[in-house]
């Protein structure tokens, strides 16, 4: 492992980027012990959702044969699959095929989504067959209409929740919820609804890329942080929740549930924030980043609440394990205050938007603010190839309609299953099972720890303070105050790896000769990283491992010496 000292270089860098840094120390290690190496870095979930993805790649084969239909060259060249007729060949060419897997799938899906939607067959059935080829720009460059249609009905459950928003959403799909962040802070800039020098609040603990792009020399926004303690269970106080009433604050930004902390914002939460923007900031604008709320039961953002100040966000990634897909979607409410405020700008800036927007309307005036963020997501320049690609948007229906006719939310109450299982093993190898229960506005998937409660009720405050001073002497870059709210994700999984005695402990420093090995050892269970030295065992272990107790158990009176009172 590389000098610690040298770590410090690191200090300037975003999490990401030290994220890099430490998997190849963890790559390192694993070539030379029996540790297996996982990389739970990015949340990226180890499951994915099958069904739908059958069905995709059957359309596929679908997709070729009416493109055959056609024109079938013997060089491999095909025609483009034309619509009259195509979803009674769909239906026969599924029965043909019958036993494939993804055909029972795909045969209700068209029905279910022709007597949910409205649709007509044949349109819909050549959206999906011409898309899946991709041999068109995607038409309407927003989002193609069936797909939109289909999302928003996605969305009415896994955002809004209910009561259900009166009206419609304007959706746009794009590259996943990164691309959503990226476009939406550059839009909202070029439409001059938030000036460099303006003040944006943002609900902390928060993802942190929001803390870094408002200070990005191409924003400078100035950030007031509204704080969710965890005093406060990741709930917003009433005292922060009245920082929002200054006017010198023009936008709201928060993640919900909580990225690192998991938790969701609560009903009672909810209707103070309500009240307040109804009450007293009716031109307060909003963004929540809704990613992670199909894990919450009965979940209600803000979008649903408060839909014509708020900009919604959504990523299938996490859900449907589908991060390689990149399938995002922005939501803007047909009746909103983006375009109300757009037209009450001074009247230089509306005619200077009215220069940017010219080649794309005879009305400038009347380009509804997310049709907007379309034309800034290519500079505007660009729009005619916007969009997100066809068979992008083709898996993004796919996803939505089989989790709309999930009727019995099996698939939902199986991912719950999975994260809330890791977590609460989680808990108990912490030995805090006894003293927490179920929040229900929790979602399991990642959490916070707070590493110097548990080491203050487990190792003593004595090796606490030791661990401070180290910490800020020797171990700057991840030093004590950044490890006490320590991020974890259950999403990857975690395996037990087996040391040469067979321990269940990762950890283990089985010879510490100093002090600060002690201390570092220690403090490295606490975090769960992988290092040469073998586990630390909490005590019921040590007859397999033959390592130092820190609960004062059955090691030999010069183990617990050589490991330091202090430890016990």
């Amino acid at each position: 492992m590389a000098d610690i000292l040298t770590l410090r270089k690191f200090e300037a860098l975003s999490p990401f980027e030290i994220k890099d840094e430490l998997i190849k120390l963890a790559k390192d290690t694993s070539r030379t012990t029996q540790s297996a190496f996982l990389n739970a870095g990015r949340g990226n979930p180890n499951w994915i959702a099958t069904t739908p993805r059958e069905g995709f790649f059957l359309l596929g084969q679908f997709a070729i044969s009416e493109s055959k239909r056609v024109m079938e060259h013997p060089a491999g060249l095909g025609g483009m699959p034309q619509p009259k007729g195509i979803a009674a060949r769909f239906n026969a060419w599924l029965k043909k095929h019958a036993e494939s897997d993804g055909a029972e799938f795909l045969t209700a899906m068209v029905a279910f989504a022709v007597k949910t939607c409205g649709f007509e067959p044949d349109a819909f059935v050549h959206e999906l067959v011409d898309s899946i080829i991709g041999d068109n720009y995607p038409v309407p460059d927003r989002m193609l209409v069936h797909n939109e249609r289909i999302v928003h009905e996605y969305l009415m459950w896994a955002m809004c929740g209910k009561p259900r928003p009166a009206g419609k959403f304007d959706l746009y799909a794009v590259e996943g919820g990164t691309a959503a962040m990226c476009y939406i802070f550059k839009s909202l800039k070029a439409n001059r609804l938030l000036h460099p020098g303006d003040t944006i609040a943002l609900g902390t603990p928060i993802f942190t890329p929001y803390l870094e792009m408002t200070h990005l020399e191409d924003y400078a926004l100035k950030v007031v942080h509204i704080r969710a303690p965890q005093e406060n269970r990741f709930q917003f106080t009433d005292e922060e929740i009245k920082k929002l009433e200054d006017p010198k604050i023009k936008a709201f930004f928060i993640v919900n549930p909580g990225n690192p902390t998991g938790m969701a914002l609560s009903k009672e939460t909810i209707a103070k924030l309500t009240n307040l923007v109804r009450t007293k900031r009716p031109d307060l604008m909003l963004l929540t980043d809704d990613v992670y709320g199909t894990f919450v039961h009965d979940f209600r953002s803000l979008l649903g609440e408060l839909p014509q100040n708020t900009i919604g966000v959504y990523s299938y990634s996490k859900y449907f394990g589908c991060t390689g897909w990149r399938l995002g979607v922005i939501a803007v409410h047909e009746d909103n205050i983006f375009d109300k405020m757009i037209a009450k700008l001074p009247d230089a800036d509306v005619k200077a938007l009215d220069k940017r927007y010219g080649a794309l309307t005879l009305e400038p005036r009347k380009l509804k603010f997310v049709d907007r963020i379309v034309a800034d997501s290519r500079d505007v320049a660009l729009n005619h190839t916007a969009g997100l690609s066809l068979p992008q948007q083709v898996m993004m229906s796919l996803f939505s309609l089989a989790e709309m006719m999930d009727g019995e939310k099996k698939y939902q109450a199986a991912c719950m299953e999975i994260v809330n299982r890791r977590a609460w093993a989680m808990i108990e190898g912490l030995g805090l099972a006894d003293k927490l229960g179920p929040n229900p506005n929790y979602d399991a998937y990642y959490g916070l720890i707070d590493f110097e409660f548990w080491a203050r009720k487990n190792i003593g405050d004595e090796a606490v303070e030791y661990l401070r001073r180290i910490s800020i002497r020797s171990i700057s870059p991840f030093a004590w105050p950044r490890l006490t709210a320590s991020c974890c994700s259950t999403a990857a999984g975690s395996r037990r790896p087996t040391g040469r005695s067979a321990c269940r402990w990762r950890i283990c420093p089985m010879r510490p000769t100093k002090k600060l090995d002690a201390a570092c050892g220690a403090l490295r269970v606490a975090i769960g990283m992988r290092t040469r030295r073998q586990k630390l065992c909490p005590g019921r272990e040590h007859a397999r491992c033959g390592g130092p107790s820190w609960r004062g158990s059955s090691t030999s009176p010069r183990a617990r010496r050589r490991f330091s009172s202090s430890w016990r």
